[in-house]
């Protein structure tokens, strides 16, 4: 019976692997491991015994794939890492998303200049996935500030989402061989037309595997006082869409700011959703005063959950895989900052507590009970 549960923190400086009794009355921190590298992709495969998968990305000795099979007790690097063809035009400067496939050994790779990757074999070898790293889009998607990166992959059974900032939202209905651009209603700040075809600057997106077709997307929004061309665009920051990508519409309503980073679904109940605004201007909590904002009715009305946290002077950002939620009967949300501290939300987020409060910066956050 799973009976632990096992954090992965990716920070600046490497990854940290935390282990708690499901209690979750404290928690064991081990690392960090890929010591001094930035680490901005996790991943906790549950579908056979556990493995771990980490992100291992230095400008000077390469890109890396990190793998553990002892809960992250230590760590080895997979035989390869994704690579551009020879001829590409393209290097890899980071890996911002790993998933799992279809098969029991199958990975998912986002990775920077946008592109995903496949693998059979649990990361020893990698294949590009052409569909969308060749998109006919792909040489007119525009880097986000983060970076040109597809950091957001989603499966549903033989549909596959993709989250690119800044391309936007990528739907394949045919288990990844075409791709197309599915971003009606999701708008776009920062060029003249507010709702291109693709462009966007998408944060995250989420979904429920009991809600088929429903997704929630973090959208770059705080557009609402644009006064350029074509006019403000509010509440385009926080989407939702019921018909798997297709269309999206807004659920920003009653929210502080519809600019934010990471958005998260309940694991037991689809219309149960959290996002973390932020100020658009300065990333980091509006007014100084940090919460996590849940819905309980898929984002027809929000409810500020902020018992324990500072009540004044906290401007810290929480980035767009920096949230998470285990799958406990009575689940706990889990999120990072980018001054080192991580926050855990006992009974879905109605109670926080700092676990640890000095690890470099937080890129990503995984969590998984085993």
């Amino acid at each position: 019976m799973a009976d632990r549960v096992v954090l992965c923190i990716g920070t600046k400086k490497g990854l940290f692997v935390a282990e708690g009794a499901k209690a979750r009355g404290r928690f064991e921190l081990r690392g960090p491991f890929g010591s001094g590298v930035a680490v901005y992709a996790a991943l906790i495969d549950n579908r056979r015994s556990p493995r771990l998968y980490a992100s291992s990305c230095n400008a000077f000795f390469g890109m890396k794939v990190l793998r553990s099979t002892d809960l992250g007790r230590k760590f080895k690097e997979t035989k390869a890492a994704p690579t551009f063809p020879e001829g590409d035009g393209r290097a890899l400067a980071n890996i911002w998303s790993l998933e799992t496939g279809g098969d029991s050994r199958d990975l998912l790779c986002g990775v920077e200049p946008a592109s995903l990757f496949r693998s059979d074999n649990g990361g020893d070898s990698w294949e590009m996935v052409p569909g969308i790293s060749q998109h006919q889009h792909s040489r007119d998607w525009q880097p986000g500030n983060g970076g040109l990166c597809l950091h957001t992959i989603l499966r549903d059974g033989n549909r596959i989402h993709l989250g690119i900032s800044t391309g936007g939202h990528y739907l394949s209905e045919d288990g990844g061989e075409t791709f197309t651009a599915a971003n009606q209603g999701v708008g776009a700040g920062f060029v003249p037309d507010p709702y291109p075809e693709f462009g966007q600057c998408v944060h995250k997106i989420a979904g429920h595997k009991d809600a088929p077709g429903r997704l929630y997307m973090q959208n770059h929004g705080g557009w609402a006082e644009w006064d350029g061309p074509g006019g403000p665009r509010p509440g385009i920051g926080v989407l939702r869409s019921d018909d798997h990508g297709k269309t999206w519409y807004s659920i920003a309503d009653g929210l502080p700011s519809d600019f934010g980073f990471p958005i998260a679904v309940h694991p037991h109940n689809p219309d149960v959703v959290y996002v973390i605004p932020a100020e658009p201007m300065t990333r980091a909590c509006p007014q100084g005063k940090p919460a996590v904002w849940r819905s309980e009715n898929g984002g027809g009305k929000w409810k500020r959950l902020d018992r324990g946290m500072p009540k004044k002077d906290s401007y810290f950002t929480v980035l767009r895989d920096a949230l998470t939620v285990d799958e406990l009967k009575s689940p706990a949300l889990y999120f990072g900052t980018t001054t080192g501290q991580l926050w855990i939300g006992r009974d879905g987020g109605e109670q926080w507590d700092c676990l640890f409060d000095s690890l470099p910066p937080i890129h990503c956050v995984k969590a998984a009970v085993v």
